[in-house]
């Protein structure tokens, strides 16, 4: 049986979407927030300002960049937007973990992120695998054989349980067959700290915090999650390379609450994307070493099924959960 809570969100969603049938031109009349649940300065706050930046215009209207990190994966921010009223003016920007498989990372929480309404995939970026600059490895095959000589003595740092870091490295131990442990921190900038310190030995994470401590050899890149090595690091092998079938990437989207009308959804997946490839925006998202994506709602779910169906075997073999 349906709870007030659902029929509330229904009632609400039927009333938005007659007005929206009635005055789809006046949409948007206030202004619209996009909340990060994640603190300000990292990839999907810089990515969805971007984006905002660009919407202003095209929508004609105030676009508000609010930050409200908290709880494991985001997720104070997170439940924050899908209790909000599905009328468009309260949008969610989020890693894709988010979307696919946090219903298993966080199995006790009260709502299901896999029922937010797709908008636009913003900007697609690599996982890198990165050691310490004195570590006896310089690539992931390398690293595969160090381990597999010195069983349960590397450890890997990561953004915290159930991130993607931890879900990376998780992947490689499986393929690799080898024992490495974990040390979870709270966020990227302590573990990197930890990392150029010789605290941990290996930590995969992105190459917007960490190219300029490779560029002065302070930490070692070790291989990349792409499924093609990286323009600009040419030499350095993807982790496919070592293991096949080892991939992994992040990706920002927006979506909206369940039950935002499809006219609004439409309208903001359009305009989204129109913004990404604006050419100085693919630009400025090429230079953070990530690819413009903009993709359409349809893409968006493709990519959604494609992350459950990559993370889900490896969340289940090794028990993550990030509670």
């Amino acid at each position: 049986m349906m709870n007030g809570r659902w029929i509330c969100r229904a009632l609400v969603a039927l009333f938005v979407l007659g007005a929206t049938g009635a005055r789809a031109d006046t949409y948007p009349s206030r202004p619209i927030t996009m909340v990060v649940p994640l603190p300000a300065g990292g990839p999907a706050d810089i990515l969805t300002r971007l984006v905002a930046e660009k919407l202003r215009g095209a929508l004609n209207a105030q676009v508000i960049v609010e930050n409200r990190p908290g709880g494991a994966g985001g997720l104070v921010g997170t439940e924050s937007v899908w209790r909000a009223p599905p009328d468009g003016y309260t949008l969610l920007v989020a890693p894709q973990l988010t979307f696919s498989v946090n219903n298993l990372l966080f199995p006790r929480q009260s709502f299901d992120t896999r029922t937010f309404e797709p908008i636009s995939v913003i900007a697609r970026y690599p996982t890198v695998l990165l050691g310490r600059a004195d570590l006896p490895a310089n690539n992931t095959a390398e690293l595969i054989a160090y381990a597999r000589n010195n069983p349960g003595k590397i450890n890997y740092g990561s953004q915290g349980k159930g991130q993607i870091g931890h879900l990376t490295m998780e992947l490689v131990k499986y393929l690799g067959k080898v024992d490495m442990v974990h040390v979870p921190y709270r966020g990227s900038a302590p573990a990197i700290n930890d990392l150029l310190s010789g605290q941990i030995d290996v930590l995969p994470d992105l190459l917007l915090a960490t190219k300029q401590h490779i560029a002065a050899g302070k930490m070692k890149l070790l291989g990349v999650g792409a499924s093609e090595r990286m323009p600009a690091y040419p030499a350095v092998p993807t982790l496919a390379e070592a293991l096949p079938g080892a991939t992994s990437d992040t990706w920002m989207a927006v979506v909206a609450p369940p039950g935002t009308p499809a006219e609004i959804t439409r309208a903001l997946s359009a305009a989204v994307g129109q913004a990404v490839r604006a050419p100085d925006t693919i630009k400025r998202i090429t230079d953070l070493e990530a690819e413009p994506l903009g993709s359409t709602q349809d893409e968006m779910r493709a990519l959604i099924r494609q992350s459950a169906e990559r993370w889900t075997p490896v969340i289940e073999a090794a028990k993550i959960t990030g509670d």
